[in-house]
């Protein structure tokens, strides 16, 4: 008999074979009907799957919503391909994960049709409904290596067979099959699955688009078909979904862009923004802001070199492990001749920098260094390159050249903890700043791949712990969860997860505790012993980059940005030629006073003009004509309102100026006011 222990600490003897779905019905018949799947020893598995040792069982229903949408995600995916096969003979399946808000699958269509279309998309969903009506079962197989790619081969799946073939030897395959029938359709997949199709809700999903992908990843390669879908347990989270979707694309930060001329990017220049007077603007106001706060916070700002040998690189060990997504220089002069090769063999490489800490660590041996002086806070508006795939790239959110509001923080073992609950805290004002009241924190854990023992990751893994803690933050509030396996390849990090306006989450922060650079770059301070000892770096940024932050921002605030932020804060604009005299005096006056200010003297009717500055999201809107010019006044018109005040000059333009003050310069005028 098998002992299995429940959450609640009761154990049950059960006979080997027993399946997750037996125990909840002999529980009562209402777990029986709400259980969909099983945690077993801390691992997901099909309900129905039999247990085979002595466990701890904790039964999964739809209230453990991260679980089930992972479930329901992942067989929808499988229901489209299922779908998709029946409907176009010869197609190849290869691929179809869950995402964070659906799934998708990618295939190789029979050559005489050719890619997918979005005008397939209803013919496909109609498919899938009519297999999830079925209510076919899932059923877990166990498959020989030989017996998989034999099927795959015969059914002509030669990418299925191909990945086969290259799973490590011993590794269980294992498919699923839509039901016990012998031609009954399946996929090779680790699971788990939910019991049946029939658990699905046929209302709760909805392909989106298609898009091109290649095999792998890889641009050499075949190119497939890739369809999208969003997936949900019910039809309401679906409407609901669909809703902050439409509301999304009004918010696209490159349509937004556009209307408001503040970027562009083109195939010059792959992945890297063409940043116009407006949009750079709210870069310069932006960074201004940044660069106070660390100012404050003890930080010292420093520049480092775009371009260093890759000897550095192989020494940080970021050439063997991102040398894939790296820029690489030859250091020698290219040779101008039209007969031969551009580069010779014998060249050297250098390497655009693909982040700044190897920099930083060079700064920080120069000259002795004393327990005495740390920490030391060293930051940069550090410009990177990365060499992401063109597929990948997409508007100023992920893009091949950024600039990062980085900084590094040497410090001692003791003053470890400290630093991060004050990076913490600063991290909050500035996320507070800049309008979002809501984020999460997350604790990424150590990799299977990774450099240092397990007693440092032990080590730096609960002083991180111990810092969110100190905070306070560790807790529901603040969506605290650890994700196992997520951790950089030298450090666990914290990583903090914004929410915007219309509920997606971004994650942007990070702060990552490092004795491996260090070690390998050979940095280190003299302690209290005299004994040369290794700095403990932490790698941390607020914004994460200043491309994507804006990006963020722009979709965040629908390009209505805070006035601090806003490129034009202010257009003054004529009703009648007459006062084109008086409309110059209240620019200069509000330029005086430090506002961004635009005149509109155009010989257009008001209200024109007052519609197309709404549109392109002006915050403040002064009208003036004879009798303001007469009575030295304005009419002021905020956006989203449509009533307007009629104010002195002298008025308006200290309203504008308090209202217009970034707010870290806000809270101190306030508090020198009242001391």
């Amino acid at each position: 008999m098998l002992s299995i222990t429940l959450p609640d600490g009761s154990v049950r003897e059960v006979a080997p074979g027993t399946t997750p779905a037996d125990i909840a019905a002999a529980i009562g018949p209402g777990l029986a009907k709400a259980a969909i799947a099983a945690r077993v020893d801390g691992e997901l598995r099909d309900i129905t799957r039999p247990l085979d040792h002595d466990a701890k069982l904790a039964l999964v229903t739809s209230r453990d919503e991260k679980d089930a949408l992972e479930l329901a995600r992942h067989d929808f995916a499988h229901v489209l391909a299922e779908a998709v096969q029946n409907l176009f003979p010869g197609t190849q399946i290869t691929f179809g994960p869950a995402t964070d808000d659906g799934f998708y699958y990618d295939f190789a269509p029979p050559p005489e049709h050719g890619p997918f279309t979005e005008e397939e998309l209803p013919a496909i969903e109609a498919e899938m409904r009519a297999i999830i009506a079925r209510d076919e079962p899932l059923i877990r197989e166990v498959w020989s290596r030989a017996d998989l790619i034999a099927r795959w081969k015969t059914q002509g799946e030669t990418f299925k067979a191909e990945w086969a073939a290259e799973l490590p030897e011993g590794e269980e395959l294992t498919v699923y099959k839509a039901g016990n029938r012998p031609d009954a359709w399946l996929d090779m997949c680790r699971g788990p699955h939910l019991a049946s199709t029939g658990k699905l809700d046929p209302q709760a999903f909805k392909l989106t688009r298609v898009s091109g992908a290649y095999w792998r990843g890889d641009q050499n390669n075949a190119m497939l078909s890739r369809i999208y879908g969003t997936g949900w347990l019910n039809k309401k989270q679906l409407d609901a979904h669909m809703v902050m979707l439409e509301e999304a694309a009004k918010r696209d930060h490159r349509k937004i862009g556009q209307e408001m001329d503040l970027f562009h990017l083109q195939a010059e220049a792959h992945g890297s923004v063409f940043w116009h007077p407006k949009g750079y603007m709210i870069w310069r106001e932006l960074e201004s802001y940044m660069r106070r706060r660390l100012d404050a916070a003890g930080y010292e700002e420093v520049k480092t070199p775009q371009v260093m040998d890759a000897r550095q690189w192989e020494k940080s060990g970021h050439w063997g492990k991102y040398r894939e997504n790296m820029f690489v220089i030859p250091d020698e002069v290219p040779n101008i001749e039209d007969e031969g090769p551009l580069v010779s063999d014998d060249a050297q490489w250098m390497a655009l920098k693909p982040m700044n800490c190897p920099a930083h660590i060079l700064i920080f041996r120069q000259g002795i260094k004393s327990y005495r002086d740390l920490p030391i806070r060293m930051a940069e508006f550090g410009c990177c390159h990365r060499n992401e795939p063109h597929g990948a790239l997409h508007g100023i959110m992920r893009v091949r050249q950024f600039t990062q509001d980085d900084a590094h923080i040497f410090v001692r073992a003791d003053q470890l903890v400290d630093e991060v609950a004050a990076f913490i805290d600063l991290l909050d004002t500035v996320y507070k700043d800049l309008g979002f009241d809501k984020y999460a924190i997350k604790l990424a854990l150590r990799p299977d791949k990774r450099f240092g023992s397990e007693e440092m990751w032990d080590w730096s893994e609960q002083s991180l712990r111990d810092a969110v803690a100190a905070t306070g933050r560790n807790t529901e509030e603040f969506g605290w969860e650890e994700l196992p396996g997520e951790g950089a390849f030298y450090a666990p990090k914290l990583e903090f997860h914004l929410t915007d306006a219309i509920g997606r989450t971004w994650q942007v922060g990070t702060i990552q505790t490092d004795t491996v650079l260090p070690e390998r770059l050979d940095a280190s301070y003299v302690g209290d012993d005299g004994e040369r000892h290794r700095p403990i770096m932490l790698h941390r940024a607020i914004l994460g980059s200043f491309e994507r932050f804006i990006g963020i921002l722009i979709e965040h605030h629908a390009g209505r940005f805070p006035l601090w932020l806003a490129p034009t804060q202010v257009v003054v604009a004529t009703i009648v030629s007459d006062a084109d005299d008086y409309a110059h005096q209240v620019a200069a006056e509000l330029r005086a006073a430090g506002l961004r200010v635009e005149t509109d003297l155009r010989n257009e009717k008001i209200n024109y003009k007052v519609r197309e500055h709404s549109l392109a999201k002006v915050p403040n809107l002064l009208v003036v004509g004879k009798r303001e010019a007469d009575e030295g006044t304005v009419a002021l018109r905020q956006l989203g309102s449509d009533r307007q005040q009629v104010l002195t000059l002298a008025a308006v333009v200290e309203q504008l100026q308090r209202a217009a003050m970034p707010p870290d310069l806000a809270v101190a005028a306030e508090a020198e006011a009242q001391a």
